[in-house]
């Protein structure tokens, strides 16, 4: 299983990737556990939290493809170490900016920062193990291993007193910090760098002939309106139960680690699951899941049933995203800046997402903002069982 890592520097892309990537899923999903701690203190409303949200994904958007192309003017260390250190400047603006500039550049650049971490480390393991899904799916669990710690920590910090949310950025800023220089210490096979115009015009035009492949189509509508689902339930979760009144703050903290555990559970059974079976039947099973567990998660009103609309949704939903990624491997291998262009179309779904989600709210309630997702979740389960059909008919 790890016959890949055939090299001391192989071994510790390996290690660094994964332990880098869980401090990362600290950093990018802490935005939703701060949201309504935020929103409150700073007196804001919906549309406006929706906007903060959904330029977290807009940061995410750009550097996703900007933080494929740099590497080839800048190196791949160097651009990661200029991306990363925003994660730590975001924090510095959340703790000492004023004024509502200060909360958009803050959101802004976690996305960018979260993007070029997300960009770097799925290509990463993508080349130390090209199509191996677990290797995917087990990066993607370092990431639920993150973002689970961190509303336990804010929820442990928040029960003394309310106001305590800005221990928890100071905590973040130092992970921000943390994050850098365990870049910093990957060793990283830094690609070519473009010196002259004659090198560029070498360039083979093949590079763009991914967009008339049909995987990257299925692969990318699939990541789009999967995004629009996660970042849609993940920004907005802890608000929607806290201002519905559903659960209590305290409580509603505690069900977005709920959510991240049964992530991670997901994505350990999604990697082990990938050795055993077609990765098409299991994105297809996780697809049903998918759709079945949120209408619990949006329809139940006692926390029994709450929990258990979570649980299932995390679960279910913890594997697409890899899974997915595993069918691009030989893309990316073949058409360099494939990877980028999945990214960046991809993640216009969280962008809008939340927008939507808080426009919505603002005008009708925030139940009806988070019952928008069904259409996303539903569309994106036709996407997973029309890429069954077309790998069936690949192996014909």
């Amino acid at each position: 299983m790890f016959s890949c890592l055939d090299s001391k520097e192989k071994k510790k892309q390996f290690f660094f990737s994964y332990g880098v990537f869980m401090i990362n899923g600290m950093l990018a999903l802490s935005i939703g556990s701060l949201l309504p701690f935020v929103k409150e203190a700073r007196g804001l409303d919906y549309v406006f939290s929706g906007m903060l949200v959904s330029l977290h994904s807009v940061g995410n958007l750009l550097s996703s493809f900007t933080a494929g192309v740099l590497p080839v003017y800048l190196g791949r260390k160097k651009s990661i170490l200029l991306f990363e250190s925003l994660f730590a400047i975001a924090f510095a603006l959340l703790l000492f900016g004023k004024g509502p500039v200060a909360l958009i550049l803050a959101f802004l650049l976690t996305g960018l920062a979260r993007g070029a971490a997300s960009n770097f480390n799925n290509k990463t393991i993508n080349q130390l193990a090209p199509g191996q899904a677990w290797m995917i799916n087990g990066l993607h669990a370092m990431f639920a291993i993150g973002a689970f710690l961190f509303p336990l920590l804010l929820t442990a910090l928040t029960s003394v007193k309310t106001d305590n949310w800005i221990y928890a950025c100071y905590f973040m800023l130092a992970m921000g910090v943390l994050a850098w220089i365990l870049y910093y210490l990957i060793p990283v096979e830094d690609e070519e760098v473009a010196k002259s115009v004659e090198k560029q015009k070498e360039k083979p035009k093949a590079d763009y002939g991914f967009f008339k492949e049909p995987m990257f189509w299925l692969c990318t509508s699939i990541l789009f309106f999967y995004l629009c689902a996660e970042q849609g339930v993940i920004g907005w979760l802890i608000t929607y139960f806290k201002d519905s009144g559903f659960l209590s703050a305290s409580l509603s903290q505690v069900m977005a680690s709920v959510l991240w555990i049964m992530i991670l559970a997901g994505r350990l059974s999604a990697a082990w699951l990938s050795t055993k079976m077609k990765k098409e039947n299991l994105l297809v099973m996780m697809g049903v899941g998918f759709v079945i567990f949120f209408f619990i998660l949006l329809f139940g009103r006692s926390t029994g049933i709450i929990v258990l609309g979570i649980m299932g949704f995390g679960y279910s939903m913890a594997g697409i995203y890899p899974t997915t990624v595993s069918f691009t491997g030989q893309l990316i291998q073949k058409y360099q800046l494939s990877w980028s262009f999945i990214l960046t179309i991809a993640s216009f779904g969280s962008i809008l997402m939340p927008s939507v989600i808080g426009k919505i709210a603002e005008q009708a309630g925030i139940v009806y903002g988070m019952s928008s997702i069904v259409v996303v979740i539903l569309v994106d389960l036709c996407l997973l069982i029309a890429l069954k059909m077309y790998m069936a008919k690949r192996t014909r």
